[in-house]
This record gives structure tokens, sequence and C-alpha cells, in this order.
């Protein structure tokens, strides 16, 4: 079975517009964590999600080439996703879970307790005293809204080694 990428999929997002949009990734991580509004970990996600899904503006599951094969992992992936989209949550799918951990708190992956993140799933809420006009966001959202134009509902991200 052959799978088609977004870029062939569409034709019309070239690899300059792709990176444009890794790039706005990525500053609204850095920008959302030191506002505390990043949940990292599928159950910790799940938790969020089940509490205030209204305040969750993106979700990224994130994958290496060795969790295509982890049935567990994308069970909950099929749920998680099946829940962003009942409840108008945009979905981003990654495909480099080194560099987010790069991106959200150096390259070795580990919480404070030593222990590895699990950065399989991420997600990105609005936090609660302000409105988030982050223009990166915005992309984001443009991104999602028009991949769905296009039946792709989970459209895949390279994030870029820096």
């Amino acid at each position: 079975m052959y799978n088609m990428t977004f870029e062939e999929l569409s034709g019309d997002y070239s690899q300059e517009r792709m990176d444009t949009v890794a790039k706005a990734l990525e500053e609204v991580l850095t920008s959302a964590l030191p506002q505390g509004c990043i949940t990292v970990g599928v159950y910790e996600a799940a938790k969020s999600l089940n509490i205030d899904p209204d305040n969750v503006v993106l979700c990224i599951l994130a994958t290496d080439e060795d969790d295509v094969k982890d049935v567990a992992l994308q069970i909950h992936f099929t749920l998680i996703q099946a829940f962003c989209c009942e409840n108008d949550i945009n979905i981003l799918r990654v495909n480099n879970t080194h560099r987010l951990a790069e991106i959200l708190g150096g390259g070795g992956g580990k919480q404070s307790s030593g222990e590895p993140m699990d950065l399989h799933c991420v997600l990105v809420t609005s936090p609660h005293s302000t409105s988030w006009k982050d223009p990166a966001l915005s992309k984001l959202n443009r991104f999602c809204r028009e991949s769905r134009c296009m039946d792709q509902w989970v459209p895949i991200i390279n994030l870029p080694e820096r």
C-alpha cells in the first residue's frame, strides 16, 4: 500500500508552505510553554480533554518510525482523534518526537523526575486569563481548516532537525 504525503495529495502545499507551518508550530509551542498551556502525555491529555475540552486549541500527535507498530498507541490516537473531531479541536500529526522534545524543554526528553516524557500527545490550551491571539496559532488553525476542506483531517507535519 502506498501512502501519499500531504504535498503529493494536495499539490497546493509546497515545501516552503510546509516549512512555514512547522515554524508556526514551533512558535506556538515555545510561547505556550512558559504560560503553562502545554499538556504532555497520552493519559494526561485524555484527562485534560475530559475536564475542559473547550480550553484546548490544538492537539499534536507525535510518532517516530518505531511507534507505527505500537497497536495500543494507535488505538489511543484513534480515540483522541475522534474526540478532537467531535469537539472541533484542530489536530496535527508530527513525525519527529526527538525534535518535539527539544522544543518542549531540551533534547533529552526527560521530565524533572528523570523519567522520559510521553510526547505522543501534546495539547495546547488557551490561557484562562486572556483570549490568546497568537499569529502563529492563527496560521496553524488556517492550515488545519484548509486541510480538512481537502479531506486531510490529520495533516502530517515534518519538524526538521536543528
